[in-house]
């Protein structure tokens, strides 16, 4: 794969599950949103460890679970040996048939070109065909990325990047309208989200903020942790418990004849 398809971050499919079991458990209402039916084919988008995408094949449908990283896709596997599991890129990937929606929780912010995404979903659906999904919105994690990074420039006097793309509503709408979709609702919202135990700062920037740390030596990281996690307890921490300043957007697009 090349470096410009390539992810943006090698996942750990067991620290994913354990320590932020959340992005699965909010996923939830975003699957009562896309409402599967029985007999339809659905395409799961960055389905990670695949748990979501066993509780669509439950309501009946069939899912296709596609992810860029093998870990996670071996960890789906070995958990629903039962279901299709598909390693792609979901910028290019082509269904064998058009598929009745499209699914995404939590995933489409990882991948460097959405817009590509959005045009190879619109693609791979039938007509009037759903695309049901959740993503970080404009602002997420703003505090818990951005005390890093300041820690980050302080050691080394440069700024690193959290290259992720959080879209308002009016940049998805657009983007989706210029492939054919029709936005059907789109809502934009805070959500700030528990985080396990007092390390839960360090947690998640390891799960999800490890590019900031990139090029850094072992003593500068845990100092660069060190300090962005002081900055952000100001703000994040409260009666003992970590709280992640996560903004979401929600989108139901439709595929136009």
């Amino acid at each position: 794969m090349s470096q410009e398809n390539a992810p943006l971050q090698q996942w750990n499919a067991q620290t994913y599950d354990s320590k932020h079991g959340f992005v699965t458990e909010f996923g939830n209402d975003v699957l009562t949103l896309l409402n599967p039916q029985p007999g339809e084919v659905i395409l799961d988008i960055g389905c990670g460890t695949g748990h979501l995408t066993a509780k669509i094949a439950d309501a009946g449908a069939t899912p296709i679970g596609l992810d860029a990283d093998e870990a996670m896709i071996q960890s789906a596997q070995e958990s629903y040996p039962e279901l299709q599991w598909i390693l792609a890129n979901a910028a290019s990937y082509r269904a064998e048939s058009p598929v009745n929606a499209a699914f995404s929780n939590a995933a489409l912010h990882w991948m460097r070109d959405i817009s590509a995404v959005f045009r190879t979903t619109y693609d791979n659906l039938v007509p009037k065909g759903r695309f049901v999904f959740e993503m970080g919105g404009i602002g997420n994690v703003g505090t818990i990325t951005g005390s890093l990074r300041e820690a980050v420039k302080s050691i080394t006097g440069e700024l690193p990047e959290y290259p992720l793309t959080f879209l308002s509503i009016g940049q998805a709408s657009q983007m989706l309208e210029s492939c054919g979709f029709e936005v059907i609702s789109a809502w934009l919202f805070d959500r700030p989200t528990p985080l396990e135990g007092e390390d839960g700062y360090k947690n998640w920037i390891a799960q999800f903020g490890g590019v900031m740390l990139t090029g850094l030596t072992p003593d500068q990281r845990e100092e660069a942790l060190a300090k962005g996690e002081e900055t952000a307890r100001a703000v994040l921490y409260r009666e003992g418990q970590w709280c992640a300043d996560y903004r979401r957007l929600r989108v139901v697009a439709i595929k136009l004849a």
